[in-house]
């Protein structure tokens, strides 16, 4: 059985360590090792991950037997009435099993709890598979945006939204 939990400071580091070992599974063919390397280690360090717990977001793991499976760190009320999706990932090994969409419904309900009208999220605009999913569940491509990011890497995404 598959829960979400909320993650506390200390369970940042299975953030991180998910985060490691699905990125290079996720961008392999869409970005360089080098983007991959610096995007890890400027969004996934500890310290930016502490800072953004500090900071309002909330962050949640999907385990099974106690096992961490995925996450997602969330942002209610980015912008008025609205949650943003910063985060989301699925160990390779552990996609297929409705671990998203049940981070996706434990998003939902804590963003109808606090009253949002809806959801959003940026996606790479190579990240076919993930596009196919968001899409499936009802998010729709409302416009895309290219990110500079420092060190001469920009993020080439498309901006999803989810009406609640």
């Amino acid at each position: 059985m598959i829960d979400i939990i909320p993650a506390n400071v200390e369970d940042l580091i299975h953030v991180q360590s998910i985060a490691h070992r699905t990125w290079p599974h996720t961008f392999g063919e869409i970005l360089s090792p080098e983007q991959i390397r610096y995007m890890l280690n400027w969004m996934y360090s500890l310290e930016t991950l502490e800072k953004q717990a500090s900071d309002g977001y909330l962050f949640f793991l999907a385990e099974e037997n106690g096992e961490n499976l995925g996450f997602t760190g969330i942002e209610v009320n980015q912008e008025p009435g609205k949650t943003k999706i910063h985060k989301i990932y699925i160990l390779p090994t552990a996609q297929g099993k409705g671990i998203g969409k049940k981070l996706i419904q434990a998003i939902k309900d804590i963003a109808l709890e606090n009253k949002q009208i809806s959801l959003s999220l940026n996606v790479n605009k190579y990240n076919t598979g993930a596009i196919a999913f968001y899409e499936y569940l009802g998010f729709v491509n409302i416009k895309e945006e290219v990110i500079d990011i420092g060190n001469g890497y920009v993020m080439d995404d498309y901006v999803f939204e989810l009406k609640l």
